[in-house]
């Protein structure tokens, strides 16, 4: 049997990849643990596109930004001194993953037309998974922020990043804010 549990963590604190600990309430272990947050609220998103509704191109490109916060969270869970080991696409965000997160952000949002006030999470189950990981991921979004005050970043890159992923979340929780799951089908995708 293999156990998950090291005891390493009794005192309050958790590991760094390639070394060090931190307090498991510093706002590294917060930001990384947030994304964590956010891709489990963004895999029920996921698991409710099963329904073979026209929502497999939205299953996709939700299972593309779990993998890029992922890939988020492993740069923030990297002290800045181990930068140098870390590798883009795979443990580091690029440029070309911002990119790529505005790119979708703007295939959803075409096909959208928002109402002139605030949008009230809940339309669908959908929608409100996706705007629970958007709040989680705007929570990363602000512990990087203190990050980055701190000098405590490999790159501004991961919270240009964090920034957009939120936007996209939101984009596609417009996109599937629907009263009827079978408006999927025939919207231009």
């Amino acid at each position: 049997m293999v156990k998950i549990y090291t005891k390493k963590g009794d005192d309050g604190t958790t590991s760094l990849w390639y070394g060090g600990r931190v307090p498991k309430d510093s706002a590294r272990t917060e930001a990384y643990g947030s994304l964590d947050e956010a891709c489990s609220a963004l895999g029920v998103a996921r698991a409710l596109c099963a329904g073979g509704d026209g929502s497999e191109e939205l299953a996709a490109d939700i299972l593309r930004l779990q993998d890029d916060l992922f890939v988020a969270g492993a740069e923030l869970a990297t002290a800045p001194e181990a930068a140098q080991r870390l590798e883009d696409g795979i443990s580091r965000v690029t440029p070309a993953m911002v990119e790529e997160a505005e790119r979708l952000i703007d295939r959803y949002m075409a096909e959208v037309e928002l109402p002139p006030k605030f949008v009230i999470p809940g339309g669908n189950l959908l929608s409100a998974h996706l705007d629970v990981a958007r709040t989680a991921i705007r929570r990363a979004e602000r512990r990087i922020s203190t990050l980055a005050e701190a000098g405590e970043l490999a790159s501004d890159t991961v919270i240009h990043f964090v920034n957009r992923a939120s936007d996209l979340a939101y984009a596609m929780a417009r996109w599937a804010d629907v009263d009827d799951p079978a408006l999927f089908e025939g919207r231009g995708r």
